[in-house]
């Protein structure tokens, strides 16, 4: 799995936020993460080996700024060039997930059109208000390739009026680390349903640390959630 954070450091936005796992893995480094800048790797699409191959092989999928939001206002100056690396690369797929989908316009590229064709838009929603606020929004938006993102789900969520054929896949998940909030398995079902129901790919990604189903608590440990998950059996392919 390739990945490409080309800055690092974010301000914590919604719900979801609460325990995120960038603040959670830079506090153990006394890193202060509400600090935003440029990464080393900041035009690592660009980068080459030795040999004059690019690091970055064609046809992989670049997850790209994990360790903050993509469209964060700190960013915004940055996110030009940024742009017009993924444009340089297109024979890469770039996968970015962002809780500010309503800034995704800010300093978009002026031969966006109708969207790039190697780039995947995930917008999150934890909870049925963030769905409300931010799915819309990206239902609206110029984007060739989008897909909803429920982690860390918090509770249950009727995605049943976003899900139009725009959206290529949902993708649910718990919340892991010490201070977990609870997962239940009947909120991941119902969002399954829903989205066999409009035949929508439906991805269970992992439980979390603290996992409930048949009213009981699982305490999950981390190398366990994402296979635990696989065992619900519960993905669907359309």
């Amino acid at each position: 799995m390739a990945q490409w954070n080309p800055w690092h450091g974010c301000r914590k936005l919604s719900a979801g936020c609460k325990n995120c796992y960038v603040y959670r893995i830079d506090s153990s480094f006394d890193r202060d993460s509400s600090i935003v800048s440029k990464t080393a790797n900041f035009n690592l699409p660009l980068k080459k080996k030795r040999n004059g191959k690019y690091k970055l092989t064609a046809e992989e999928t670049v997850y790209t700024c994990f360790s903050s939001d993509f469209f964060l206002e700190e960013a915004d100056q940055w996110r030009i060039e940024a742009w017009q690396m993924i444009r340089f690369r297109s024979d890469l797929h770039f996968f970015i997930i962002t809780k500010r989908i309503d800034r995704f316009q800010v300093n978009l590229p002026l031969d966006w059109g109708d969207g790039y064709n190697n780039v995947t838009i995930c917008s999150t929603c934890e909870t049925q208000d963030r769905a409300d606020y931010r799915l819309p929004i990206l239902l609206s938006l110029p984007i060739r390739h989008k897909a909803i993102i429920c982690e860390p789900l918090l509770e249950p969520i009727n995605l049943l009026r976003w899900l139009s054929n725009s959206i290529e896949k949902v993708v649910v998940g718990g919340e892991s680390g010490k201070n977990a909030r609870v997962c239940n398995y009947d909120w991941v079902f119902d969002i399954s349903t829903q989205c066999i129901e409009k035949k929508i790919p439906f991805h269970f990604k992992q439980t979390g640390a603290r996992f409930v189903k048949d009213g009981r608590l699982y305490n999950i440990k981390r190398k366990d959630q994402h296979s635990q998950a696989a065992k619900a059996g519960i993905d669907f392919f359309n």
